[in-house]
């Protein structure tokens, strides 16, 4: 079996403001995503969303289904997201090819049988993937840069200078309670999401990648009124439930993908957070 799986159960807030710093980042960080010829699978209860990555190395990878899903195939009465952030990859979607540049996202609905992580010939292949409890199926999509709602936003001036890439959203692909994008810091910014918000009506995970070895990004989280952090290294992800803000400042600049899942597709939907609010 090529996948491999665990298990992430909710936190409370008021149990999490207890949490040290091992516990912490037991209950919310993801460290080992990308390993050779294997997809690793977290599968948390916010909204049922699972984070996962997939790298084929020298062989093809299914994504099967396991225990937990309790279904014959693993998009049974799931949606999928997939982002590629290695080399240009292929994926196979019940047969049908479909080759990712860097950054290019792909949409599987709900009743796909069959998807396949090929190995690429250009380099190193690692696919980045989410995946939420879906109610109807919409067909498969491909979403190149072209085709993302793009924004740039923020500045220099205030470290935060940075482009968005909306690539499966409302607005560019129809999806259940799927949404994913790619957010690209420039030289010299290092801050993302802020000012911070929350949004009780869904959860959010986020990939950070593009991030030198040695350096990392502090991500912070928890309740506005009382914050926590966590170290994060390159190609880590992390859980942010619907209570926590989700922010974060690199010792370099970097890349990281949103993926959000919940019972609105509204990307303005957001209680924001001023600066000079935190604590």
């Amino acid at each position: 079996m090529s996948i491999h799986y665990t298990l992430r159960h909710a936190s409370h807030p008021s149990d999490a403001k207890a949490y040290d710093t091992a516990r912490l980042r037991e209950a919310f960080l993801i460290e080992d995503l990308f390993q050779e010829d294997t997809i690793q699978a977290v599968y948390t209860l916010y909204d049922r969303l699972i984070v996962g990555g997939a790298t084929p190395a020298t062989k093809p990878l299914k994504l099967e289904t396991f225990d937990t899903l309790k279904s014959e195939n693993f998009l049974d009465r799931r949606e999928l997201g997939i982002i590629n952030i290695g080399a240009q990859g292929t994926v196979t979607v019940d047969g049908e090819t479909y080759i990712l540049a860097p950054k290019e996202a792909l949409y599987i609905g709900k009743g796909i049988k069959e998807v396949i992580f090929q190995p690429s010939e250009a380099g190193d292949a690692r696919f980045y993937f989410n995946s939420a409890p879906a109610q109807r199926n919409y067909p498969t999509k491909k979403v190149s840069l072209a085709e993302a709602e793009t924004v740039e936003t923020g500045s220099l001036e205030n470290a935060n200078h940075r482009t968005i890439r909306k690539v499966l959203i409302n607005s560019v692909v129809d999806t259940c309670q799927l949404q994913m994008g790619v957010t690209e810091l420039k030289t010299g910014s290092v801050w993302n999401t802020m000012p911070a918000h929350t949004h009780d009506r869904r959860m959010e995970a986020y990939l950070y990648f593009e991030l030198p070895d040695d350096q990392m990004v502090c991500h912070f989280m928890g309740e506005p009124d009382e914050t926590r952090h966590l170290w994060v290294k390159n190609q880590q992800a992390v859980i942010s439930p619907p209570w926590s803000i989700h922010s974060g400042a690199g010792t370099s600049n970097y890349t990281f993908i949103w993926g959000m899942a919940g019972e609105n597709l509204d990307y303005n939907d957001m209680d924001k957070v001023a600066p000079a609010d935190l604590r």
